[in-house]
């Protein structure tokens, strides 16, 4: 089997902050066209601005940082990717605390632990050792094999970030919703366009329904996802919906998954 090895100076333009041009940390997306910068750059920029660092949208007119979220899969990444900047990064802030006379957080030196007991000195990679390996593998078997994470968070590489999955057994929302995942059923109701191939995607409840109108557009090749309307039981969405908020308000009472249709646009007049 072939492989090909991709230099770090190769996608440093992905994982890098444009405010800052460091490494991303404590990453942190904008949920209106889910472009990532370190959170620090990133609110003292929207102290005097409102609009997106990167594409220059408006992010909010009066307030831009209700609408910006921790993105910890970006986090997650960078910290594998780049070798000792999670480690190197902790140290940075412990020094910071001590430096002022304040305790360390428990979370800092939780992480920090963590990074130090798995780190393989021969390649920088974390490794858990075999007996956390067994805890998790049972810990799998008890969530009926559900590997999503549990936290609302944004996937911003992937617009939605969506998984597909083929099966579907009815079930309330108290498990899904509320931990932050939303399993949805995209049909096509005009002969105007075509069904997805695979119409059955799970996705973060904090996704929006112009995500989901960007995601079809782009499995579709449409030209513009302005070209779609999203409808939940005959009703139009507003594309700043939540899925959470959807499901909250209009499929609270419903077996799983959400049901919602597109179709092209209808100008009323």
């Amino acid at each position: 089997m072939l492989t090909r090895k991709i230099k770090l100076w190769d996608i440093n333009a992905h994982i890098t902050c444009r405010l800052c041009s460091g490494y991303l940390i404590d990453a942190t997306t904008v949920t209106e066209c889910l472009h990532t910068f370190c959170r620090s750059c990133l609110v003292k920029y929207l102290e005097e601005n409102n609009t997106c660092p990167t594409c220059r949208i408006v992010i909010h007119q009066s307030h831009p940082l209700q609408y910006i979220g921790h993105d910890r899969t970006m986090q997650d990444i960078v910290y594998k990717l780049v070798p000792g900047l999670q480690e190197a990064e902790m140290r940075k802030q412990r020094e910071f605390y001590h430096k002022l006379g304040m305790e360390v957080p428990g979370d800092i030196k939780g992480e920090a632990c963590s990074a130090k007991q798995h780190l393989d000195p021969r390649n920088g990679e974390t490794k858990a050792d075999d007996s956390s390996n067994k805890e998790t593998a049972e810990e799998k078997q008890e969530e009926d094999n559900d590997y999503h994470r549990s936290d609302e968070q944004l996937f911003p590489q992937e617009m939605p970030s969506t998984r597909y999955f083929h099966t579907q057994k009815p079930h309330l929302w108290s498990r899904d919703i509320w931990g932050g995942n939303v399993s949805i059923c995209l049909e096509c109701n005009s002969s105007k366009l075509r069904g997805l191939k695979r119409k059955w995607i799970r996705c973060s409840a904090q996704a929006t329904v112009l995500h989901l109108k960007k995601f079809i557009a782009k499995k579709l090749n449409l030209s513009s996802f302005n070209e779609l309307d999203i409808l939940c039981n005959e009703e139009i969405l507003g594309k700043d919906h939540t899925l959470k908020f959807v499901v909250v308000t209009r499929w609270r009472f419903k077996k799983a998954p959400l049901l919602l249709h597109y179709r092209p646009k209808m100008d009323l007049l």
